[in-house]
């Protein structure tokens, strides 16, 4: 048997660490990114037994940003993007601004060099892409007006990296230099932000001329040849390879490359299937993400310097998440909006590391305060999860948009989980019945809709959260049909409300005969499985029609 290669083992290890501890913060009720971090810090150099390869796994978790950032632009265009730059560009400026100078306050008290308090500072202003979509995703929060602002803010820090991490050097020499020799350093600043910025610029000018016609023709042009094969092949060779050529002839990062292939992409009809086939490699890449970060943690860090770590988690969780909050509602957005952003905003990661790195190695920041900075990252990713849990269950309590009509007062409703594709088509079969119906719906474009046909009363939140379903009123249902596709996501809804009402009908929706049983298992009293009605359907379509001729 064959010795395995660093990469193998590396991929073998982390997902196999990463499922078991990641099925055992599950069994405990904590997040499962919890048990991939653990999972990390097995694996990492600073505790016993086997080390995975370090760069490998970074490599590796930044694929699976790609992918990620590449998922995102799918489903994003252009207009969307314009429609939040009044908030997006602006909030994003100042909060990293807030960060950074808090940070430096931080490196003043600690009488640490001015250069290093900047680093240190810039790292904690900017925010994990992982992190955030992968809330935002399981929230179906994308869509909507929050995760608009959520991603637009994203690319705003991803775009000032992009400058800090070209800049950094020159910035350094300019913060460590005497008063005599600030304005030649500050002449060749301005010349590398100058050049840097034309770079981004010619970019994105290429990316809207060339690539909105040329990926979407692309795409058209193999999905005819009628391979599933090259297709997939093709997706992958047009994310991948606009990232890394944006981020080697451009010097912009390999994530806002990624990003700009996938919102082009999404200029074609094509792009929905574009995101299926990309799905199960964006999360088996995001879980090498959370492994990477842990095996970068120090434990020791903790017992050696408790009070710095404390100082820079409070200023990523709290400072941080004021900032935005503030922000947002100055511009007149609801308090579930500035929540919502402050919440996803209030965690650091991969820039930061990158970061970080590029600061030891130009001597512009200690390994003692690069290890501060990972622990903090550390703890704030697992707080996230808690902050966002807490957020679910405030705007299922406070929600300013609901209805003013409780849904308390409904008796002999059907309720209707998803307003999805699916979901709509169910929703016109009950009006055209009559039957009085109460959709549960998170996305706030579905909610608008349903608002201005004015005939379905609406709960706004997560389904699989028992507040939300109590408000539902399941005691007086006369059954509950979930329409969402995520299977997982349907078994929890299942099970929540099988467990608030016995005896209540529910209808479920499936895509395989395992999701049946699954659904099944749960409670589920009729699982709808997609191929086998429509198999039904084609095979009653194929039957002679009374009064037809035999043949």
């Amino acid at each position: 048997m064959h010795d395995a290669t660093p990469l193998i083992a590396t991929i073998v290890g982390g997902l196999v660490l990463a499922f078991i501890f990641g099925a055992i913060a599950h069994r405990l009720r904590l997040p499962v990114l919890a048990g991939y971090l653990v999972a990390g810090v097995v694996a990492g150099p600073f505790t016993p037994g086997w080390v995975a390869d370090a760069h490998i796994a970074q490599e590796l978790a930044d694929l699976g940003v790609i992918l990620l950032m590449f998922g995102v632009g799918l489903h994003f265009s252009l207009k969307d993007l314009l429609s939040v730059k009044a908030i997006s560009v602006p909030g994003a400026a100042v909060q990293m601004a807030v960060a950074t100078g808090l940070g430096m306050l931080l490196g003043w008290l600690l009488d640490w060099p001015l250069a290093q308090g900047f680093v240190f500072g810039l790292a904690l202003s900017v925010a994990s892409t992982v992190v955030l979509l992968r809330a935002m995703e399981e929230r179906r929060l994308l869509d909507s007006d929050r995760g608009r602002i959520a991603v637009g803010w994203l690319i705003v820090e991803d775009l000032a990296m992009v400058l800090a991490l070209v800049l950094l050097p020159a910035i350094g020499g300019f913060l460590g230099t005497e008063k005599g020799g600030s304005s030649a350093t500050m002449g060749a600043l301005l010349e590398t932000v100058a050049w840097t910025v034309g770079k981004v610029v010619v970019f994105v000018a290429l990316m809207l001329i060339v690539g909105k016609r040329a990926i979407p023709w692309t795409l058209q042009a193999i999905s005819a040849s009628g391979s599933r094969e090259l297709f997939r092949l093709a997706v992958l060779a047009i994310a991948l390879g606009i990232a890394f050529g944006a981020a080697h002839l451009f010097d912009v990062s390999f994530e806002l490359g990624a990003f700009f292939a996938g919102m082009m992409m999404g200029e074609s009809k094509l792009s929905q299937r574009a995101a299926e086939e990309t799905l199960p490699l964006r999360d088996a890449f995001a879980v090498l993400f959370f492994v990477s970060i842990g095996m970068l943690f120090n434990p020791g860090i903790l017992l050696e310097h408790p009070w710095i770590v404390l100082a820079a988690c409070l200023i990523i969780i709290v400072g941080k998440s004021v900032a935005a909050f503030a922000i947002v509602r100055a511009f007149g957005r609801p308090a579930k909006t500035a929540l919502t952003i402050a919440t996803s905003l209030a965690q650091i990661g991969e820039f930061s590391f990158i970061l970080a790195g590029l600061g030891v190695s130009q001597g512009l920041l200690s390994e003692q305060a690069r290890d501060v900075l990972l622990a903090a990252a550390i703890v704030s990713i697992l707080v996230n999860p808690l902050l966002f849990a807490a957020l679910d269950r405030w705007i299922a309590r406070h929600d300013s948009d609901a209805p003013e009509d409780h849904p308390d007062a409904i008796a002999g409703h059907t309720v209707l989980v998803g307003y999805g594709r699916v979901g709509r088509r169910v929703f016109d079969e009950l009006h055209a019945v009559g039957a009085r119906t109460l959709v549960i719906e998170s996305d706030e474009d579905a909610v608008r809709e349903l608002r201005r046909k004015d005939i379905a009363e609406i709960v706004i939140g997560n389904a699989a959260a028992a507040p939300v379903l109590a408000e539902a009123n399941l005691a007086g249902a006369r059954a509950l049909i979930v329409a969402v596709p995520d299977p997982f996501e349907g078994g929890q809804i299942v099970r929540a409300a099988r467990a608030l009402r016995p005896d209540l009908p529910i209808v479920a929706r499936a895509h395989s005969v395992e999701c049946v049983a699954h659904l099944d298992g749960l409670g589920a009293s009729d699982v709808i499985y997609g191929e086998q009605e429509l198999a039904h359907s084609m095979f009653e379509a194929a039957q002679p029609r009374r009064g037809s001729p035999a043949h």
